[in-house]
């Protein structure tokens, strides 16, 4: 039986993304898609996922308070934060909501399906060196701006994406 995943972001190409990466595996499943946290809380208690990977800013929803409200039942799936905010408080605010880890979504081709994997045998994922997986540096030259990134911040207004040099 295939192990079947929820995916819950609000933008499409996001999605589209996560279920690129995941077809590398043949023996998971998307079972469901929501686009905000409502709707992640519906979905879960309907389909039942063996894990969910969910962004944490969304309309209606924060993905936070999602997890936390799906967490509170014992026997929910593990959940997977991805996200593109990259603070050191992130894998604190991720454990208190009962979420088993996050992924940045600057990571996700890197990162993601080790993460499930560890997910799926009942570990938590706070990145490969724990807690201190790509925290921003005080001292980081990159001012530029990944794609994946730039998509968090469209919110239905044109976007101007700028790599200073």
């Amino acid at each position: 039986m295939p192990v079947r995943i929820l995916i819950v972001d609000d933008h499409e190409v996001v999605r589209q993304g996560i279920r690129t990466i995941l077809s590398a595996r043949p023996d998971w499943e998307i079972c469901g898609e929501g686009v905000n946290g409502q709707e992640a809380i519906k979905l879960a208690e309907d389909l039942r996922p063996d894990a969910i990977v969910m962004d944490i800013t969304m309309p209606v929803m924060s993905g936070l308070e999602a997890a936390r409200q799906i967490t509170k039942n014992k026997n929910s799936a593990p959940i997977l934060i991805f996200t593109m905010h990259e603070s050191r408080s992130l894998a604190e605010s991720v454990r208190e909501t009962g979420a088993r880890g996050f992924v940045f979504k600057s990571r996700a081709a890197h990162d993601l399906i080790n993460a499930l994997d560890v997910l799926l045998r009942s570990g938590t994922y706070f990145g490969p060196q724990g807690d201190k997986q790509n925290l921003p540096s005080k001292n980081d030259n990159n001012r530029g701006i990944s794609f994946m990134r730039a998509l968090d911040f469209f919110k239905g207004g044109p976007v101007f994406v700028i790599n200073l040099v």
